[in-house]
């Protein structure tokens, strides 16, 4: 199973070689991968920005706590995730599976009432929480993707969404900014790329019942 082997190559990158950039062809196959990541009814309620402006970038790393990933890798990826999703959102998931899949919409319509009124049941918060839950499935492609093709990737919670929202005009597309990662390739300067990976054992992390 060469996975494993990808992902044991892998590591948390905290310093990338910014004269190092991933190739067109590299960057479509990681965003296919992200594309074909699962998601709660299908809907992706995210959407994946992948910031490449070097002037952005140096607005961003302020309020990413300073961190140098933001402006020396090759690109920045923010996942945002919809703080909402409406009956308009469902209806365009169910018009593009009518299209994809050559079905009538009209037999859809019983699941599309029954989406709207299982998520018409959230709160604010727990509506954010959920969308929110559906990024990380993507980031997690993400970092499986780059493994494969020895791109590396840093994911990174350390930075402040509603920076993020306000540089990126986020808020009034109805995103927010949930995670984000660097992908690149790391610089020989990287001290940490020679760190045994620390792992619980696979007996204590796992328990048959």
């Amino acid at each position: 199973m060469q996975l494993l082997e990808h992902l044991k190559w892998r590591y948390a990158t905290k310093k990338f070689d910014a004269t190092k950039k991933i190739s067109e062809t590299d960057l479509n196959k990681i965003k296919e991968a992200v594309s074909l990541s699962a998601s709660s009814y299908g809907l992706q309620a995210y959407k994946v920005l992948i910031v490449e402006d070097p002037e952005i970038r140096k607005q961003l790393q302020p309020v990413s706590w300073g961190q140098s990933q933001i402006v020396d890798a090759s690109q920045l990826i923010v996942f945002c995730s919809y703080t909402q999703v409406g009956p308009e959102m469902i209806d365009s998931y169910l018009n593009l599976k009518a299209k994809t899949q050559g079905v009538d919409p009209e037999n859809l319509t019983g699941y599309g009432d029954f989406m709207k009124s299982k998520i018409g049941e959230h709160s604010d918060e727990s509506m954010k929480n959920w969308t929110a839950r559906q990024v990380y499935i993507g980031l997690g492609n993400l970092l499986a993707a780059c493994a494969e093709l020895k791109i590396d990737a840093c994911p990174m919670e350390g930075f402040e969404p509603d920076q993020y929202n306000t540089i990126l005009g986020l808020s009034d597309k109805g995103l927010t900014a949930t995670v984000v990662a660097t992908i690149g390739y790391r610089s020989t300067e990287d001290a940490t790329q020679n760190d045994k990976k620390v792992r619980k054992p696979i007996s204590e992390l796992f328990e048959i019942i």
